[in-house]
């Protein structure tokens, strides 16, 4: 059997980077680190990219690698795979909008105190 190298090196990447950015962004999450929202938008935007990696990569093959069905092309193929693009692209409008957020806090105004 002859593995496929994009498949190898993107899943090198997923199991040594996004795999432990994940943890730790969870772990963040539940102890309300400040870093939380920027880790979750890293990590979302990983995913993403490589989603957008694997969808290309299979279009511009001609859809080889998938089996030509409509219940299996539409339901399997791009349905569930999808749900790894509308997760994450969730994701990251949600840590877009916190962050966005805490640098209006920020930058607003300071009145002092006579």
């Amino acid at each position: 059997a002859r593995s496929d190298d994009f498949t190898v090196a993107m899943e090198t990447v997923t199991a040594w980077a996004w795999g432990p950015l994940s943890f730790l962004t969870f772990l963040a999450l539940l102890r309300h680190h400040p870093a939380r929202f920027v880790l979750q938008l890293i990590v979302s935007l990983g995913q993403l990219y490589g989603d957008i990696l694997y969808f290309a990569t299979e279009g511009l093959a001609g859809w080889t690698h998938s089996d030509p069905r409509p219940l299996y092309f539409w339901g399997y193929f791009v349905g569930l795979n999808g749900l790894w693009v509308l997760v994450p692209g969730a994701l990251l409008l949600d840590a877009c909008q916190q962050l966005a957020r805490a640098q209006r806090a920020h930058d607003r105004p300071r009145h002092k105190a006579h």
